[in-house]
């Protein structure tokens, strides 16, 4: 695997989680705050946890193993227009981090895996909760339509 198509997947990661996001509005408190819908997780906290997921991994990488973040999960659950928002910090930080990788790097091997594996797990974590939002969300009449990585593919071809 190469950093190309490490972005690419990253990109596919923003696409799909945008979708998502974007079916929030007026959602009612209840509805995003419930706890122990899917385990433990609401449709709120699932979306927290995807977060907070992205941001430990992306701090993770950039500090070599050095740097944990607290888990966000512990934080009071945000309002859908915070989560928007934090969710867009981290992307500017993604992006910044995404443009630092080399090929060298995705190849190379951390704790006995390839770099490559662990951030294809990161993206596959993603697509488990934003799969879980996304089957809550479509239960409340809020599809957030396909999630899947061929559609995001041919939309870069379409445009």
């Amino acid at each position: 695997m190469r950093a190309d198509d490490v972005r690419f997947l990253f990109a596919y990661e923003r696409w799909a989680t945008q979708r998502v996001l974007n079916v929030l509005d007026g959602l009612d408190e209840n509805t995003w705050s419930r706890p122990n819908v899917v385990d433990e997780r609401g449709l709120g906290a699932i979306l927290v946890h995807h977060l907070g997921a992205a941001e430990r991994w992306r701090v993770a990488f950039q500090s070599q193993g050095e740097k944990n973040l607290p888990p966000r999960e512990q934080e009071p659950l945000p309002t859908v227009d915070e989560l928007r928002e934090l969710w867009a910090e981290e992307w500017v930080a993604t992006d910044a981090w995404l443009a630092t990788l080399t090929d060298d790097f995705v190849s190379a091997t951390f704790d006995g895996l390839p770099v490559w594996q662990m951030l294809v797990h990161v993206v596959n974590h993603g697509t488990q909760h934003r799969s879980e939002a996304a089957a809550l969300l479509s239960a409340e009449g809020r599809s957030p339509g396909d999630l899947d990585v061929v559609d995001y593919a041919y939309q870069l071809v379409e445009t």
